[in-house]
């Protein structure tokens, strides 16, 4: 059976992806997320492939390449909606984790993105979408629900976080991989399964948001008012 596209890409952890010990970063990982998928979408010849915003995104490490590693990234489309789309991406990179079975330090990731018009509002996929993406879509229909809930009341704010110019994308919205750095910042990030959630974005302009910590959960928030909300399920 055809699988449908897949397009593949390598590059190297450079010292910026990188923290003091030299592991990859998360705010990283969705920096190379997004390339990848503007990568796809540019060498399918689908034009406005900068108009998706990303609605949530889940990281499931196994292990995090290191400093001047090189990475193989594999992206397909999984699935779709009415107006937004699943895409999983496969990182492979480095030494075998187990001597002898070809395993390497691996990353899986899903992320629902949601096709908008130039005005920023949800619209359908169009016909070119399908053209390309539908046999590895499928029929499979995914849901673009959030799950994530409310911060606890009377959960502390952690962290005044400050918004620079350069975390607002051309969209106007604050990048999905400036969030991974408050992440990186304020939980211990190891092998496991990581997922943020967007709800609400940060109008442009605002110079700070609220983190409120409960546990490995987080919520970004202004004036009470959920932005986005992040939780972690670490691996023992």
């Amino acid at each position: 059976m055809d699988p449908g596209r897949r397009f593949s890409t390598s590059r190297r952890v450079r010292l910026g992806d990188v923290t003091p010990s030299g592991r990859l970063r998360l705010d990283a990982v969705a920096r190379y997320l997004q390339d990848v998928a503007f990568d796809d979408g540019e060498d399918a010849g689908v034009k406005g492939t900068e108009r998706w915003i990303l609605r949530r995104l889940a990281i499931d490490v196994t292990s995090l390449p290191r400093f001047t590693d090189m990475v193989d990234l594999t992206t397909w489309c999984s699935g779709a909606g009415p107006r937004w789309a699943e895409r999983r991406t496969t990182i492979t990179a480095g030494t075998p984790l187990t001597p002898g079975t070809g395993a390497t330090a691996a990353i899986e990731t899903t992320a629902i993105w949601v096709y908008v018009d130039e005005r920023g509002r949800p619209s359908r996929l169009p016909p070119e979408f399908f053209e390309h993406w539908g046999t590895s879509a499928g029929d499979r229909k995914v849901s673009a629900r959030l799950s994530h809930p409310d911060p606890p009341d009377g959960a502390p704010v952690a962290r005044t976080w400050p918004l620079r110019r350069t975390d607002f994308d051309i969209v106007g919205h604050v990048n999905n991989a400036a969030y991974w750095e408050t992440v990186e910042e304020l939980v211990a990030v190891g092998p496991g399964t990581w997922e943020i959630e967007f709800r609400d974005e940060v109008p442009r302009g605002t110079e700070a948001v609220d983190v409120v910590v409960d546990g490995s959960a987080l919520w970004w928030t202004t004036s009470g008012r959920v932005h986005a909300s992040a939780r972690a399920r670490p691996r023992d």
